[in-house]
């Protein structure tokens, strides 16, 4: 998989001609007639981050071989339990800054 980055600061200028198909476009409103509103009760529910996975890299790591004895034997996904505990360490340092 590979990841495509857009900086607006190296898009290149619109053609004479581009912006002439622009032009030409309808300033009839978009039909949302088979889009209903929401409401408030819609979003009720709604929970921010609940679907955001962030990027994984891969890395090799050298650790104590009883500090991975211990982390897999909490049974699988030691791995990810690293993760937790290295992100837990990171989240706490960032906010004992922030509330300086």
């Amino acid at each position: 998989m590979s990841t495509v980055i857009f900086d607006p600061r190296k898009a290149k200028p619109l053609t004479a001609q581009e912006i002439e198909s622009l032009k030409k476009l309808s300033d009839q409103p978009i039909d949302l007639t088979d889009m209903p509103e929401t409401s408030e009760a819609d979003w009720a529910n709604a929970a921010r981050g609940v679907f955001y996975r962030p990027v994984k890299q891969q890395i090799s790591i050298r650790l104590d071989s009883d500090v991975l004895q211990w982390l897999r034997s909490k049974g699988r996904g030691y791995q990810s339990r690293i993760n937790q505990i290295l992100r837990s360490a990171m989240t706490d340092e960032l906010n004992a800054k922030n509330s300086l």
